[in-house]
């Protein structure tokens, strides 16, 4: 899969990750879909690196649940970065 294919995956992963998590993570939905893209990258790097999962076709349901996982994970973790101090 190519760079335009992660892209697109990460956007839409984001936009499922979004709702799948809802809430305030900072940055709205614009920030939402590039952590996605970013989330699709890293969710990527783990199921190859760790699980050794194929990941180059767009259509496959383990690079979508890598994607989605890959994600959330971001999303998580950008929630806690920009989380206000009470």
């Amino acid at each position: 899969m190519g760079f335009i294919g992660w892209i697109v995956l990460g956007l839409i992963a984001g936009a499922i990750a979004k709702a799948i998590k809802p809430g305030e993570q900072g940055g709205g939905w614009l920030a939402t879909l590039l952590l996605g893209v970013v989330g699709a990258v890293v969710g990527g790097w783990i199921g190859s690196a760790l699980f050794h999962v194929n990941i180059s076709e767009f259509w496959s349901l383990s690079t979508w649940l890598l994607a989605i996982g890959g994600s959330l994970i971001v999303l998580v973790i950008w929630g806690l970065v920009t989380r206000k101090r009470a």
